[in-house]
């Protein structure tokens, strides 16, 4: 979910500003693989603790992964959230599936009651948001049991699209990316609102487990 400001003062979603999930290029799409397979083995993980019978992909995109986890996890509720969106919401149109549902609402203030689902996760989402304090904070109020989240790790992200020519005059932050986090301080983030399962680096990402209660 994303939420820079616009001219008047409203918040809009900016979806993937590269598709990286349909990337061709061989080094993106084995970056790509890492990150899949890192996102894969902690929700196995997190299902392993503790069945997920629940999970809400806070900041879901065109929904791409929550998609895929809700292939992944028949019978089991999935719901992908997002800023209002016409082009985002004919993308999840094209997704149907029974156990998916998408609907609308903003990080910092989910449409959610306390502890409605087993797993919350927020994938790119939380660089994006004006508040990621006070998102954080309802990604484990609306989790029962995890948070699973990931950002792009700084300043190894930006170093990167520098090397490779982009947003030089951004100094390489992607557009929309509001906020920066090192490993480090991304997980002490985290930390402040449950128990790090686990912490890993796909590069160039960073990506939490956080178990909740």
């Amino acid at each position: 979910m994303s939420a820079p400001q616009a001219a008047a003062g409203t918040e809009v979603p900016t979806g993937n500003t590269y598709d990286k999930y349909g990337a061709t290029n061989p080094f993106v799409r084995r970056l790509m693989a890492s990150f899949e397979d890192s996102l894969d083995e902690l929700l196995a993980r997190a299902d392993g603790e503790a069945r997920i019978d629940s999970l809400v992909d806070v900041g879901c995109g065109e929904g791409v992964l929550t998609a895929r986890w809700a292939a992944r996890l028949p019978g089991r509720r999935v719901v992908g959230i997002d800023l209002p969106d016409p082009k985002l919401e004919a993308h999840w149109r094209e997704s149907s599936r029974e156990n998916l549902e998408f609907t609308t609402g903003r990080a910092e203030q989910l449409p959610f009651e306390e502890n409605e689902f087993d797993l919350a996760c927020a994938i790119e989402t939380l660089e994006h948001v004006t508040d990621p304090e006070r998102s954080v904070a309802e990604l484990a109020r609306v989790a029962r049991r995890f948070v699973l989240a990931s950002v792009p790790r700084e300043p190894l992200w930006r170093a990167l699209n520098l090397a490779r020519g982009a947003y030089v005059r951004q100094l390489g932050n992607t557009p929309g990316h509001l906020n920066h986090w090192s490993r480090g301080s991304f997980a002490r983030l985290l930390e402040r609102h449950g128990e790090l399962a686990e912490l890993r680096s796909p590069l160039p990402w960073t990506m939490v487990l956080l178990r909740i209660g």
